[in-house]
């Protein structure tokens, strides 16, 4: 069976969430780092690997990935994190499991095109509130037991 693989696209979240867009007006490292918890919570518990991707301003993308955390990329100057999302789908669409949160059309095509699939970032929203609540419900019947 194929790996599944969320892809998310940062700043369409960050600014789709209207308590990530606030937190972004005054520090937009803050709405960064929350979205990157979130995430990694959800991979936590889904077991569904996640792949969160920013624009950058580097000379280069840059890849961070912590070991058991999420894997997270940033363009580089003058590159959107679209076409970073654009090329991990052609690559890895037909290999994978691959569904795309974002609220940009042309992306949500590409996941299309690819044969992935695609959310909403309200839909992301729903499914980590889902998955904390279960994940809730399962620490409390652990620690009964």
């Amino acid at each position: 069976m194929a790996e599944r693989y969320l892809i998310v696209d940062g700043h369409s979240v960050i600014f789709a969430w209207p308590e990530l867009r606030a937190r972004h007006s005054l520090v937009n490292s803050a709405a960064r780092e929350e979205l990157i918890r979130e995430l990694t919570h959800y991979q936590d518990y889904s077991a569904i690997q996640v792949v969160l991707v920013f624009d950058g301003q580097g000379s280069k993308v840059s890849e961070l990935t912590e070991a058991g955390g999420i894997q997270i990329f940033y363009s580089r100057s003058g590159q959107t994190a679209d076409s970073i999302i654009e090329r991990l789908v052609a690559k890895y669409g037909s290999l994978h499991e691959i569904t795309i949160a974002t609220s940009d059309r042309a992306i949500q095509q590409t996941a299309i095109t690819f044969e992935g699939a695609f959310i909403s970032c309200e839909e992301l929203r729903l499914r980590l509130d889902d998955a904390g609540r279960d994940m809730q419900r399962e620490l409390k019947k652990r620690n009964k037991s």
